[in-house]
């Protein structure tokens, strides 16, 4: 019988990624839709086509906690992904952060996820540059948001759905960390880009959590981005160890609803199921 991390009971807290999750409905009616499913916290890509104030009349609505949401990304619509690696965006790339800052303070959000943007036509990864500059940024944003107690989070994403994004492996993003040097940046950890680039997923969990540098995970079925029970990863062992390793974040549920939102929770009543089993032994 293979081995399986103990369960002690407890289960992580999910979060509805309302950018993936609900689209049937719009977006302002999403939180609704997440709280009736029983989910307590929500994250999602952008906020910034609302007001903070409607937003924030959601959240307190239904009583739901915002975990996370992106800063803004350059021209996500040309296809920009994010400008903290990009050399001379610098002033662009600090009006954003201010302006995720003071969405952050209306809604209570205590993570914002910077997207480090996509490498300029024949650079690499390793351009001193274009290393120096994302550096300097996530330095300069980092001293912005610990003056409102905001985490900022680094996530790797990987080059298949995203082609040449500056951040693809988990050791590339906390060898960044080190440099940049701040307490307040935290890796954001897609299981689903994690599994896609490197594999080996319960082993890089079992490494890096205990560092206490991931401020969040993400999940989703590989390969194609559905359910979690669906594809390759087999995620209630993976919850099982996130209980096992004290993991006591947010879990985002990051993916694209095979054929309805609701309709294909069937993997989180069994988490559930199983959390409160374990609870009673």
């Amino acid at each position: 019988m293979g081995c399986s991390p103990s369960h002690n009971g407890r289960m992580p807290r999910f979060a509805a990624n309302l950018s993936m999750l609900y689209t049937e409905l719009d977006f302002l009616d999403r939180f609704a839709a997440a709280a009736r499913d029983g989910f307590a916290g929500v994250e999602y890509l952008f906020p910034y086509a609302y007001p903070a104030q409607a937003i924030a009349a959601q959240l307190q609505a239904y009583g739901l906690t915002q975990v996370l949401f992106n800063a803004p990304p350059g021209d996500w619509d040309a296809g920009e992904r994010g400008l903290a690696c990009l050399p001379g965006r610098e002033l662009e790339f600090r009006d954003g952060i201010q302006q995720a800052l003071a969405y952050a303070a209306v809604l209570h959000c205590p993570r914002i996820h910077v997207m480090a943007g996509l490498l300029p036509a024949g650079r690499a990864a390793d351009d001193a540059q274009l290393r120096h500059t994302y550096i300097a940024n996530l330095q300069h944003a980092a001293r912005a948001a610990a003056q409102q107690g905001v985490q900022l989070m680094i996530e790797p994403i990987n080059g298949r759905d995203m082609p040449g994004y500056y951040l693809q492996r988990q050791d590339q993003a906390h060898g960044l960390l080190a440099a940049i040097g701040a307490a307040n940046v935290q890796v954001q950890m897609d299981l689903y880009h994690c599994q896609i680039v490197e594999g080996d997923v319960a082993m890089k969990l079992r490494h890096y959590l205990p560092t206490g540098r991931v401020g969040h995970i993400q999940v989703a079925g590989v390969p194609e981005r559905h359910e979690p029970d669906i594809g390759e990863l087999h995620h209630p062992y993976l919850f099982a160890l996130l209980d096992q390793l004290g993991y006591a974040g947010w879990v985002g549920c990051e993916y694209r609803p095979r054929a309805g939102t609701s309709e294909g929770l069937g993997w989180l009543r069994a988490a559930r199921a199983a959390s409160q089993s374990g609870a009673a032994h």
